[in-house]
Parts: C-alpha cells; structure tokens; sequence
C-alpha cells in the first residue's frame, strides 16, 4: 500500500497516495459544519454560526475537528481499513511550533495506529516538486503568506518571513469594496469567496491599476438573484498584495518582502536563491499574478534580480494549488522505503518527541 500524503490547509486539504505524478486524489474543504448528537446539522439561519475551522492561518486549532476530519479523509477518502493502518506523510507549514508537531504525532499513533510518520516543511516539499533542493518559496495560502529560503534541503528559518495574511484577508477587503460599490445588495461571505476566485486579476503594474478606475463595470447575478456590478474591486484584490497600503498595513510589497529576506542570508546563496523562486499557495494562481510578480523583480532593488521556476512539463496541471503535496509524494517514495521515518517502535521508546529528530 502506498504512503498516504496530507497536506492541511486553512481552507483546503489535499491528501492522497504518494503518486508524485498525479494530482492529489481527494481536495475538500477544511471548514466543517457542526452536527447536532441526533446526527442534524444545526439548525440555524445563519450557516457561519455552525462551521468549525480545524485550521486557522495555517496551524491546528481544533484538534477534535482534525481529528473528525482525518478519520473522514483517511477511512472514507482513501479507503484505509481499520486494523491495517499504513504510514502517513504531512506537510509543515513554516514556524509550526513543536507543541503542534508533538501532538500530530500522537494523534495519529495513539488514535489511528500508523504504522509510520513523517512529516517535512512546506517550503522544501514545494522546491522538490519542481526539480530544486534549494530556492525560495513565496506561499500565499488562505490565512498566510510564508516566504521561505531552502539551501540543500534546509528552510533558513532566520531568514524566513510569515505574515498574517492570506486570501481570506483579500476575500474581506472585497466584500468592503462590493459593498460600497453595491450598497443595496446584501451579499454573503461565501458568495464573496467565489466571486474573488472567478473574477479577481491583476493588473500588469502600478500604472495599469490606476487606469482601472475607468473599467466599465460587468454585471454579475448571485445565487439568489440579486444582481451585483464588478468593476475595479477585482483589480484591488490583487494590487493588495503589492501595495498591503490598500488593506490597511504599512509593509513592503511582497517582491521586495522576498529580496529583504534572501538579503539577511549569506550573498553567497542570493544568486541560487532568486533565481530559484517558487510561487506556490492558491492565491498565487489568481490571473496575472505571475506576470506582475516578474515584473515587479525586473523592478526591485536587488543586484540580482528573483526569477520564477516553471514546473517540470510532466507535472500536475494547477501545480502551483498542491506543489507542498506534490513534493510530499516525491518525499515519501525516499523515506518510507529507506526507514528514515518515525515508527511505531521509534514511538512507543520515546514518545511524541521523537519527531523532531528524524523529521527535519
């Protein structure tokens, strides 16, 4: 039986058997919704006050959902049977604090009798998926952004960055700004999340961006019927990124956020580093994103310039989406059969610690 891969993300997760391949063969949603003991869901108008979100900004914070969902995903998903447990690979996000690693561990021993583990950071599994054991990773998920250097397999943790800020933070500014725009149309979260994902761009640079306060604003019907107009706001979505002053924050753009923090590294590493820069994270698929982002590193204040790695042709179509999973299935084929992973026995000698000595 192959290694299972998950990869939990605070809006998706991915998991699958470790075929590098191919893409992962379930993606749900992390996001639950409360079930009443007689089995009904909650019966409340508002569906925002039921849901249970297991991950936020990209860390377990409800370990008795994750626990609900693993079983879903593990037993349901991907057809494991109880008894006869295999091993499991997870994705780290960057600066995981060891308590969390800890309890992972246990969970899955303890509760679901693995009879293997290992987990590796998002960072270096997003590098293997496209060919590199060094680079940098700029992750934009839906509760952070990680910018992550990697020399020979090892995230440069002093001189990585996390931000508190992802695609949920973008799915609110637009929310802000249809409603200003729309101010007789009541339009919910989830009605905003999938406008964001159908619609939102970005434009080719700052000038350009501007110029869109001329866009002729498009029609748009809701579920409901209600009828919205989407002009400028889905250009805003994406220029936050590059100018965080449109969500409210006094911080760089995130191009030179990727040139400080390579520059705190050796400048023996910044040519290998830039110009081995991975986009990865869903938000990082949204349209012109890549296009702006090169143009903004022929712009920045680096001697050497970032450029992007493109995925190896055999890849996974929407690599950018799973690129830590892609790169945990590659992982997985290498430390499993080479027993480099943590066993049961490694386990049941020395407890949850024992992660952070042979995953790393």
């Amino acid at each position: 039986m192959e290694a299972a891969v998950v990869d939990v993300g605070s809006k998706l997760l991915k998991a699958g058997p470790a075929i590098p391949d191919q893409a992962p063969s379930l993606i749900i949603p992390t996001q639950m919704k409360r079930i009443l003991e007689d089995g009904t869901l909650n019966d409340c108008s508002s569906c925002e006050d039921v849901t249970v979100d297991p991950v936020v900004r990209g860390f377990i914070r409800d370990w008795d959902a994750m626990e609900d969902l693993l079983h879903h995903v593990l037993y349901t998903g991907l057809g494991w049977v109880m008894g006869n447990e295999g091993q499991i690979l997870f994705t780290d996000p960057l600066c995981t604090p060891k308590a969390v690693r800890e309890q992972l561990v246990q969970l899955m021993f303890e509760t679901f009798n693995i009879s293997g583990f290992y987990a590796s950071e998002q960072a270096v599994l997003s590098l293997y998926a496209v060919g590199r054991i060094s680079g940098c990773t700029v992750d934009i998920g839906h509760g952070k952004i990680d910018i992550a250097p990697v020399i020979e397999g090892a995230v440069q943790h002093i001189a990585s960055r996390r931000f508190e800020i992802g695609g949920i933070d973008l799915t609110k500014l637009l929310a802000q700004e249809l409603g200003k725009s729309n101010p007789q149309v009541n339009i919910s979260m989830s009605d905003v999340e999938k406008i964001k994902e159908q619609f939102s761009c970005c434009a080719e640079d700052e000038l350009a961006y501007e110029k869109t306060q001329n866009v002729m604003p498009e029609k748009h019907i809701l579920p409901d019927g209600q009828v919205i107009t989407i002009g400028r706001e889905r250009y805003t979505v994406g220029e936050a990124l590059f100018q965080p002053s449109i969500l409210g924050l006094e911080a760089h753009g995130i191009v030179e956020q990727l040139v400080r923090s390579i520059s705190t590294v050796s400048s023996d590493n910044h040519r290998q580093l830039l110009e081995n820069t991975v986009l990865c994270g869903g938000t990082a698929s949204m349209t012109g994103f890549e296009d702006r982002f090169q143009k903004e590193a022929g712009l920045c204040s680096s001697a050497v310039r970032p450029a992007l790695v493109k995925p190896p042709e055999y890849m996974p179509e929407n690599l950018t989406m799973y690129s830590a999973w892609v790169g945990g299935a590659i992982l997985a084929k290498v430390v499993f059969p080479q027993n480099q992973h943590v066993t049961k026995a490694d386990y049941d000698e020395t407890g949850p610690s024992i992660v952070h000595k042979k995953c790393f």
